[in-house]
């Protein structure tokens, strides 16, 4: 009896060893996740919560959202009582949580196994993209989902005339010429938001003129940065734009569903935005509407990468320091960010994901030129400096929106964000950042 009896215990303890207990208690667990209710909505992470709850009885998820879902969270992070998890939306500054000790660090929850997976959790995500959350050596910040940032084009209009997407400014005007003759206006774009024309064009070609390493120092605050040439060029080029009326007339008082609607009714040929476009418009897809897309066109003169492609993060799940349920709050991320769900993500809304997805996979016919521009790009970017520097971001967006009705010249411009960015730069109370 007492072998046997010892038997079983070793077995028991091999067991736990082997395949160990799953991270919930049994503690009857209420959970609170907040989410931005943008163009993708919340249906996908309600779905996901109750199915989370199914499989662990003990735990149920208040999961709720809207689309200005930060001014709740704001002052419920001030009063410290923040939810367990959070997708904020861009209306809050993840950085200024990260700096005043808000948001907690997510090292040592990045080594255990991903959901249903041997790998780490760090290793099923896009490196580059996990490295954006990384502040101070720490990483604060789970991506979930990124967006592409080109020029999409009415595929129909295009085939109809056998024109093909531009490679090279040059090329660009030439076809935006041909557009423009035959009634159609060439491109319209966001202007009331001007980050759509600075990620179409201006950031586009800034690195394509100046190469990454303007751009990362400009990120980084860097003496003078502005002042390059390759800045002026990119300014100059959207004016010229305009001056041949290569915009649609009024475009710059439009905002996103507005001109995006230009587009889908045909008055417009192209329509710079990132890969959120079909999702946050397919309810208004004419039905026989097809877009395709296509990274910004470079000079041909240009030494920047031409494969660089804009690519912002667009979720960004974050845990509070103040969480009441941080384990549970994370094994609900790792589910989240599962081969499966980061599929069925990418096939219901249309997003790209940070995720790597493996096996058999065939994406939204919209989506396979972006893929493939993600999948060939050498650099991927993104203008993280203005979610760090609000000051020197307004100014930036400001700018442009005088800089576009001729208030100002490229090169008055320059000398406004030179001098925010001075501004920031010498402010010792604002904490600085390193883009790399």
């Amino acid at each position: 009896m007492r072998n046997r009896a010892f038997i079983i215990s070793l077995f028991i303890l091999i067991s736990i060893a082997l395949f160990p207990f799953p991270s919930f208690s049994e503690e009857k667990i209420e959970m609170e996740i907040a989410s931005f209710q943008g163009g993708f909505g919340i249906d996908f992470f309600v779905e996901c919560a109750r199915e989370f709850e199914k499989l662990h009885p003990n735990v149920k998820i208040n999961l709720w959202g809207n689309p200005r879902v930060w001014e709740q969270l704001l002052p419920r992070f001030a009063a410290g009582t923040p939810p367990d998890a959070t997708w904020p939306g861009w209306g809050m500054n993840n950085w200024d949580l990260i700096v005043n000790n808000h948001l907690l660090p997510l090292d040592s929850y990045l080594e255990e196994k991903a959901y249903g997976s041997d790998r780490k959790w760090r290793d099923i995500f896009i490196p580059a993209l996990l490295n954006k959350g990384i502040y101070k050596g720490k990483c604060y910040i789970i991506p979930f989902n990124f967006n592409a940032f080109g020029i999409w084009y009415n595929k129909k209009i295009f085939q109809e005339h056998g024109w093909s997407p531009p490679k090279t400014y040059d090329e660009l005007l030439s076809l935006c010429e041909k557009i423009k003759k035959e009634g159609i206006a060439p491109l319209t774009f966001t202007g009331r938001y001007p980050a759509y024309p600075l990620r179409g064009f201006v950031y586009p070609w800034m690195i394509s003129a100046g190469g990454y390493d303007l751009f990362i120092r400009i990120g980084n605050l860097e003496d003078g940065a502005w002042n390059h040439t390759a800045c002026l060029k990119a300014l100059r080029s959207v004016m010229e734009m305009k001056k041949r009326g290569y915009f649609q007339a009024g475009c710059i008082g439009m905002n996103h569903t507005e001109s995006q609607m230009e587009f889908l009714v045909g008055r417009a040929a192209m329509i710079p935005c990132g890969t959120w476009l079909h999702s946050e418009m397919k309810n208004l897809l004419p039905p026989d509407f097809e877009m395709e897309f296509f990274i910004p066109p470079v000079f041909a003169d240009g030494i920047g990468d031409p494969t660089a492609l804009g690519a912002p993060i667009d979720g960004e799940w974050i845990v509070a320091t103040k969480s009441k349920h941080q384990r549970e709050a994370i094994d609900f991320l790792k589910y989240l960010s599962s081969q499966e769900k980061a599929k069925k993500f990418l096939l219901e809304k249309g997003s790209l994901m940070t995720i790597k997805i493996s096996g058999d996979f065939d994406p939204p016919e919209y989506l396979k030129e972006a893929i493939k521009a993600a999948d060939q790009a050498k650099i991927t970017y993104n203008p993280d400096f203005e979610s760090w520097y609000p000051s020197l971001s307004t100014e930036i967006v400001n700018s442009f929106s005088d800089l576009y009705n001729e208030v100002i010249t490229p090169e008055e411009y320059i000398q406004r964000v030179e001098k925010a960015s001075k501004k920031v730069r010498e402010d010792k109370n604002i904490p600085k950042f390193v883009m790399e």
